[in-house]
């Protein structure tokens, strides 16, 4: 008997993987494959966009290969944000290679308009500041090198998009050319709240309006993917960049419902409901979606290192041999012995925003050993976490009842625990911590009758696994008030 099911694609920084859920929250079938990564110049990152496709395809033909019994209604795709494509609209062939989220190559130009006193109005209508990590200034450099291609993206003879938009144009055979808002609000060029691609901004940065994707609610019509690429036909009924994704998968659909994703760093979303909240902390304000797929908006944070401090811990230090020894490690010792770790590797982001800032490890003393040092690079993924919340409640004026979390590190039970024990509210974390691939699954499922409504989606996932908080808030204050002046040291050796 034939399982009611969709394909989710997830189209990530490394590598794709793809998914088949069934109606019941079974993955019937999975596959995963990486990609190349290419560093021309440093500060520089860039994929193979055919290479992409290319691998999107391979990994979604062996998951439907796998998913045995599966009735494949509907294609969802979630994707990483703001790395751009610029291809023929005609022969669908890039015009040039990706530019990745991470590329710096247009600092020069964002200092410009900073310079120039654009950043106000560009944050008043995008939520975002201006920084290369976004995608608009990344469309005005390739036109910007290359006369021909700024004639042909005038005359309407080429397209650009994120990943997502370059992967439904070759899944359709060029019918379409779309977007969602959750990716449309990453690039600087879509005004947050009018839900347009702004004028004045595709002005400033010279980008012609002709280039840009139509934007379409997140569960709804995208077209059809055609059989002669992935072996099946099936409308693809959703897309999300990956946080929004990962947003919707564990169910926070209302103002206050909050999720962490806990990876080489961490990324922290807050849903708002139907107000963008502008942020004076730097934050980001950024498009999200409602319990139907509709437009909604959330606050975004980044702590920059979360997980890469256990890595480096292990590969530049020797102290574990893998990163699944750090749970037992900080479970070996009573406490941190006073210890504790600024990952500033890259600087302090929100809340601090002080880039010249770097590690520091603090409170060291003969009595130290390897697991102390260990368990504070665990603690300060769940104080940073907590830093960036608190900064998201103070500006949302929300009160979070629940975290719920995903990603490698959430696997961690003793940095889970320990999460809702210095946040002193429960934590919540699925049977599936691949909930991006699960929300692009959702918004394609609700918009093709695979799930009758968000509820019914979510409830399919199972209960997951709760923390409670079980910390007194006197040991909860002295920690924050240790870390606050670990912090307050890297602040200052970065001052002096």
């Amino acid at each position: 008997m034939s399982i009611s099911s969709v394909l989710a694609i997830d189209q990530g920084t490394t590598g794709t993987t793809c998914l088949v859920i069934g109606q019941d929250g079974t993955i019937l079938g999975r596959a995963y494959s990486e990609f190349t990564q290419h560093f021309p110049q440093p500060g520089w990152v860039e994929h193979d966009a055919l290479e992409i496709w290319n691998t999107t395809v391979h990994v979604a033909r062996a998951a439907i290969d796998k998913a045995s019994g599966a009735d494949i209604c509907a294609v969802g795709i979630t994707n990483q944000r703001e790395t751009v494509v610029l291809w023929d609209r005609e022969t669908l062939e890039p015009v040039h290679r990706a530019i990745v989220w991470q590329d710096r190559r247009t600092t020069d130009v964002c200092r410009g308009l900073k310079n120039a006193g654009h950043e106000s109005e560009v944050r008043a209508r995008t939520g975002l500041i201006l920084d290369p990590y976004f995608s608009g200034t990344k469309i005005q450099w390739i036109l910007d090198r290359d006369p021909d291609l700024r004639s042909r993206a005038e005359s309407g003879e080429l397209a650009a998009g994120t990943i997502d938009s370059w992967l439904l144009a070759r899944l359709t055979d060029g019918t379409v050319h779309a977007t969602d808002p959750t990716n449309a609000s990453r690039t600087l060029l879509f005004h947050l709240t009018e839900g347009v691609w702004d004028p004045w901004l595709l002005d400033l940065l010279g980008v012609p309006k002709s280039l840009l994707p139509e934007v379409r609610p997140s569960s709804g019509d995208f077209g059809i993917a055609s059989g002669v690429h992935l072996g099946i036909e099936a409308p693809i009924a959703g897309i999300a960049g990956d946080q929004q994704a990962a947003l919707f998968g564990q169910g926070c659909w209302s103002p206050g419902l909050a999720k962490n994703t806990y990876g080489t760093g961490a990324f922290l979303l807050l849903n708002t409901g139907e107000e963008a909240v502008p942020s004076t902390r730097g934050l980001l304000t950024t498009a999200a979606c409602n319990k139907k797929g509709g437009l909604a908006y959330a606050l975004e944070g980044s702590v920059f290192i979360a997980g890469a401090a256990i890595q480096w811990l292990r590969d530049g230090l020797g102290l574990l041999e893998v990163a699944e020894q750090s749970e037992a490690m900080a479970r070996s010792v009573k406490d941190n012995s006073g210890v504790y770790f600024v990952p500033a590797f890259v600087g302090l982001g929100a809340p601090h925003w002080v880039p010249d800032a770097r590690g520091m490890l603090v409170g060291l003393t003969r009595g130290t050993k390897r697991e102390h040092i260990v368990r504070a690079a665990l603690e300060a993924m769940a104080y940073g976490t907590m830093d960036v919340l608190q900064t998201m409640e103070e500006e949302a004026a929300l009160e979070t009842q629940e975290l719920r979390v995903d990603g490698g590190a959430a696997l961690n039970d003793w940095l889970m625990q320990f999460q809702a024990d210095v946040l002193g509210i429960r934590l919540r974390r699925p049977e599936i911590v691949e909930t991006t691939a699960l929300g692009a699954a959702g918004l394609a499922g609700l918009a093709t009758g695979v799930w009758s409504d968000a509820d019914d989606f979510l409830s399919v996932q199972g209960s997951g696994t709760q923390c409670e908080p079980r910390m007194s808030e006197t040991d909860r204050s002295a920690l924050k008030t240790e870390w606050d002046r670990a912090v307050r040291a890297a602040i200052q050796w970065a001052g002096d």
